[in-house]
């Protein structure tokens, strides 16, 4: 096998990681949903949401940039979000 198929395999390999570690994270953010309508909460905490971002970027070792990075999960946190209103 080449370097290239192998690089690529191993990009597929990750891809199904990301796929089931974003499905086990909107799975939480749903949960969470459903206890935040039960204690009767705001959907939509931003606070919360900053505090994500910051511990997102924080963690960042790259090469991503942190604009990246943050683009990134706020696209996550907004899927979430429309997970949550359906």
């Amino acid at each position: 096998m080449s370097e290239l198929e192998n690089l690529r395999k191993r990009i597929d390999e990750v891809d199904q990681q990301l796929v089931k570690l974003l499905n086990e994270r909107s799975k939480c953010a749903v949960e969470i949903g459903h206890l935040k309508k039960q204690l009767k909460m705001e959907a939509w905490q931003p606070d919360r949401e900053a505090e994500i971002l910051r511990n997102i970027v924080k963690s960042n070792h790259g090469p991503l940039d942190d604009a990246a990075v943050r683009r990134l999960f706020e696209r996550i946190i907004d899927e979430a979000r429309t997970r949550n209103h359906n």
